[in-house]
């Protein structure tokens, strides 16, 4: 494909305007249209990003705008429907995580695009950053040797807020905390040590939030903190946790921790998003750890403090995630983490909530979709 891509973007949020769009007007992309449920809000992205075409319906976008790719940054129930419906048109599809409200409703996903070969992508945002990759790097040189485990960390605090939010309303969302962010660290897990046979986990609701919704229905809010165990199919285990209770005095509102261990070595990583992006290592046989330099983080030979624009640097002008999935269509290849990616998380996802609602440990394969 040598014109740009065509593109609809489905979804009017704030990580519309400031993810996808960004990104989409760097790379080799033409946004023809873009749909939401309120048309004032829906136009005025539209006007802000010069975008020609503005549904209310997002069926008669997929079928009336002049489309090669579709992006999808809807609520977690709208992303199954949405998906098949793209697919049967032809279009490529990149999909919001988590994929579906569970694995019956990714792995349709997934064979649905395998079976017409179109580039699909789902956006596990933290592994395009500059820490993972670099982590990611350093595993492929062996610098763990054979993998021992390893423990994830994702504090962030937008649960405390006790009002009312789509994201721990699991008619919309499907679960809370656990596949909202848990999600993205478990993909990491997954990239980084291989795939998971078993897990153990608790689930839980603990801090206030109003049970009603905004038009006075009661509802059962989802999950505000998760813990999973991992088992891994090369004998390593795995400690993930993720919580929006967390109290993290950052504009971002959030910290990270990776901690990985191995016959060769030690990693830990941490950031606050603001000014600290750390990572360090130590061979098996040296006493004390070393930084690891991260080359995006350098700039004429200092270390760069301003870590929120090295963030946005990677979508926006770096292209990746984003750039990645347009280009992939444009060169006709394939890139990742794509739909089947997103159904093996989705998978792991449902055998921690099977462990947290049964209390005991579950094989990931029991979850048959």
């Amino acid at each position: 494909m040598s014109s740009k891509v065509r593109v609809g973007v489905i979804g009017t949020s704030w990580w519309s305007d400031a993810m996808y769009l960004p990104s989409l007007k760097g790379a080799e992309a033409e946004v023809t249209a873009c749909c939401g449920r309120d048309r004032a809000r829906a136009q005025a992205l539209a006007d802000r990003w010069g975008i020609p075409q503005v549904y209310t319906d997002w069926e008669q976008m997929l079928t009336e705008a002049p489309l090669d790719a579709v992006i999808i940054t809807t609520p977690n129930n709208t992303h199954h429907d949405m998906t098949l419906r793209a697919i049967e048109q032809g279009l490529h599809v990149l999909c919001e995580k988590p994929l579906g409200l569970n694995y019956g409703e990714a792995k349709r996903m997934t064979e649905a695009a395998e079976a017409k070969s179109l580039v699909t992508m789902t956006p596990f945002t933290y592994s395009f950053v500059p820490m993972t990759q670099r982590i990611k790097a350093l595993l492929e040189e062996g610098y763990l040797g054979q993998p021992y485990h390893l423990n994830f960390r994702y504090m962030a605090n937008y649960a405390r807020d006790p009002g009312y939010f789509w994201r721990f309303d699991p008619r919309y969302s499907g679960t809370g905390v656990l596949g909202d962010i848990g999600s993205h660290f478990l993909y990491l897990a997954l990239w980084f040590f291989g795939d998971v046979t078993h897990v153990m986990a608790e689930v839980s609701r603990i801090g206030p939030r109003v049970e009603q919704d905004p038009s006075g229905q009661p509802y059962t809010p989802a999950d505000d903190v998760s813990t999973m165990m991992l088992t891994f199919a090369n004998g390593a285990q795995g400690v993930i946790q993720a919580s929006a209770l967390a109290h993290e005095p950052t504009p971002w509102g959030q910290a990270h921790y990776l901690d990985l261990h191995g016959a060769g070595g030690t990693l830990h990583a941490w950031t606050d998003w603001e000014k600290v992006y750390e990572l360090k290592g130590a061979r098996h046989s040296e006493q004390g750890y070393e930084e690891l330099e991260i080359p995006e983080l350098m700039q004429a030979g200092q270390k760069r403090t301003d870590i929120q624009q090295v963030y946005k640097e990677t979508f926006r002008k770096h292209g990746k995630m984003t750039g990645d999935f347009i280009e992939t269509i444009r060169t006709q290849g394939s890139c990742r983490p794509d739909l089947a990616d997103g159904t093996r998380v989705q998978r792991v996802l449902d055998a921690a909530l099977l462990s947290s609602r049964e209390g005991r440990r579950v094989a990931v394969e029991e979850i048959t979709g």
